[in-house]
């Protein structure tokens, strides 16, 4: 299932993670976890934020996905299924079946 996946790090955790050269380790071990379709960072509510398209197998994948954020980074991490465009048209077309 395709999910959008959305890590808000905390900013002491975050600044830790700098000044220990640390953080472009975890975000290349996130990366090569959850392999993402795509990737975009910014700053959000003043936060070091990550977005993510990723594949979750089911609902079980869940845990080993956010508990990593979580312990390692007391982020705040939100999981929402999503489709592309081709998958809205196919489910609007059942609609109307």
């Amino acid at each position: 299932m395709r999910a959008l996946l959305e890590i808000e790090l905390d900013t002491e955790a975050g600044n830790k993670a700098i000044t220990d050269g640390k953080m472009a380790e975890g975000i290349q071990q996130a990366l090569a976890q959850l392999k993402p379709e795509a990737s975009y960072y910014f700053a959000r509510n003043g936060h070091r934020t990550m977005i993510a398209v990723i594949d979750i197998a089911d609902e079980a994948s869940i845990p080993s996905i956010a508990e990593p954020f979580w312990l390692q980074s007391n982020a705040r991490v939100d999981i929402h299924p999503c489709m592309n465009a081709d998958e809205l048209i196919e489910g609007l077309r059942r609609l109307s079946s």
